[in-house]
């Protein structure tokens, strides 16, 4: 780059969240999520050589100017109750992300990003093959997720607002004017990460359809049906198509000796006006649950919370929110969800996904290899979005292709 002192530094995050981003100062951030869309060194480099001119522009240092981060919980509820849960329900699907650069801050790092490649030796055009790759990721979230057609809350593709017809005709004019060969390196890059760990590490716990399991900390529980989980290390939430929600996580107790009722109501329910507590077993802990009703600009919704004593100092908890009209028809799936929590021994710990590169044989179809996949759902989709395919491209013996195994 135009500015290689101060020494960047690049730093690879344990999260399966695609992203990368860039901070003032030569500090480059990537995500093991990232990682696994990438299918050769070129790819992974044009994003590292995007970021760097994030930085070299100084678009990093502007963006911080402005803050950050922005918090998006508010619109969730916005609702009037105790702080503690009032912090809670606000941030029960949202979290906070790093705002966007503009589309002329993303294309001026595009024009950077392929100098820098095509200095380094990497076809330009890898960075507009990610991008594509990017735009599949972001169309099939929207669909596991039910919301085809809308934007996710969080999404390198729409943080980072990049026209791919811009990257292509930039990518292009530099590889014209290269003299030298460009490399993609797919093999160096996917010797690297094959049996790296796919989604969920074991330090986040793991989510299988509907159910958790964390072997660290030592605990599983099973959502209720038609809820899907989004794990994150700060909790688990979950949501449903008709609007309801959840959220689990974890609190150490300032006061060990307090029960867990008067936790539930003193501490994390503080002024919330409750309509009923009880005193409940769950295999073998003792918890507190209770209920109410909140109202915000979203409109009311009834809530949910338990209070599980996992050890002398250590309460997990659930915390259900639903439109009023549909209580009835969930309260008995709670209920389930919160008696499934139970202690996870060492022998019935899951283990982590892990990316495998196989090599395809005669025979072999996208369709056939993505039914050795352990997913849960959307195998084939998920197979195409991995390997860079397009629907109905055929696959070629020899070539190597990602799976997710166990």
């Amino acid at each position: 780059s135009e500015q290689p002192k101060p020494p960047f530094t690049f730093t690879l995050l344990d999260t399966p969240v695609i992203n990368a981003f860039a901070l003032p100062g030569g500090y480059v951030y990537v995500s093991r999520g990232l990682m696994a869309l990438a299918n050769d060194e070129a790819e992974l480099a044009g994003v590292v050589a995007h970021e760097i001119g994030h930085v070299t522009a100084r678009h990093s240092a502007q963006r911080m100017s402005r803050g950050i981060l922005a918090s998006l919980g508010a619109a969730v509820l916005g609702a009037v109750v105790g702080e503690p849960l009032l912090n809670d329900a606000a941030r029960l699907a949202a979290g906070a992300y790093i705002q966007g650069f503009s589309r002329d801050q993303e294309f001026e790092a595009d024009q950077l990003g392929v100098r820098y490649l095509t200095r380094a030796g990497f076809d330009p055009l890898a960075m507009s093959s990610f991008l594509g790759a990017m735009g599949a990721e972001h169309q099939l979230a929207l669909k596991i997720a039910g919301k085809e057609g809308q934007d996710p809350v969080q999404s390198l593709f729409s943080s980072h607002p990049r026209t791919g017809a811009r990257v292509e005709k930039a990518a292009a004019s530099a590889r014209s004017a290269a003299a030298n060969s460009l490399a993609r390196d797919a093999d160096i890059y996917l010797n690297q990460i094959d049996g790296m760990i796919y989604g969920d590490s074991p330090h986040q716990g793991y989510v299988r359809g509907r159910e958790f399991a964390h072997a660290e900390l030592k605990f599983r529980f099973t959502a209720p049906p038609g809820f899907r989980l989004h794990n994150s290390e700060a909790a688990v939430f979950g949501e449903h198509s008709g609007g309801a929600m959840m959220r689990f996580d974890g609190r150490k107790l300032d006061n060990p000796k307090m029960s867990t009722e008067r936790y539930l109501t003193r501490v994390w329910g503080d002024g919330f006006n409750f309509s009923g507590v009880e005193t409940i077993d769950i295999n073998g802990m003792e918890a507190a649950t209770g209920a109410g009703r909140i109202s915000g600009r979203d409109g009311r919704r009834d809530v949910r919370l338990v209070a599980i004593r996992y050890s002398r100092d250590q309460v997990y908890r659930f915390l259900f929110l639903t439109p009023p009209d549909q209580s009835a028809g969930f309260n008995g799936d709670y209920r389930r969800t919160t008696f499934s929590f139970r202690r996870l021994s060492a022998a019935a710990a899951l283990k982590p996904l892990r990316l495998r590169v196989i090599r395809v044989r005669s025979g072999d179809t996208a369709e056939s290899l993505s039914r050795s996949m352990a997913v849960e759902d959307f195998a084939l989709e998920r197979f195409r979005v991995l390997n860079g395919l397009r629907a109905g491209e055929p696959l070629t013996p020899g070539r190597r292709v990602k799976i997710v195994s166990e």
